[in-house]
């Protein structure tokens, strides 16, 4: 499957994009031999290969989820402008 200078133009069109003759046969190259390189991956046996999704074996970094009470609440309601019970009140912006 090749790509094409036609299909490059396309593809720069539906992005609001343009190249110049030169530029669009220039990535049809670039992209043609993306795809050569592909098809040569692809002919590589993965068979009894377990499919990862990152390469190295990684756990979750990620903190737990805790919901914890924030201490200056009252700080920060009470320097708001506008207050409605526990909510601050803004303008309206939806008309």
């Amino acid at each position: 499957m090749a790509v094409t200078i036609e299909e490059v133009h396309g593809v720069a069109e539906l992005a609001r994009l343009r190249f110049s003759p030169a530029e669009e046969e220039r990535l049809a190259g670039e992209l043609n031999r993306i795809l050569r390189y592909m098809d040569k991956l692809n002919e590589l046996d993965t068979t009894g290969v377990e499919p990862t999704s990152h390469v190295l074996p990684l756990a979750n970094a990620f903190r737990r989820d805790e919901a914890t009470p924030f201490p200056a609440t009252a700080e920060i309601a009470a320097a708001a402008p506008q207050r409605q019970e526990d909510y601050f009140k803004v303008p309206r912006i939806i008309d």
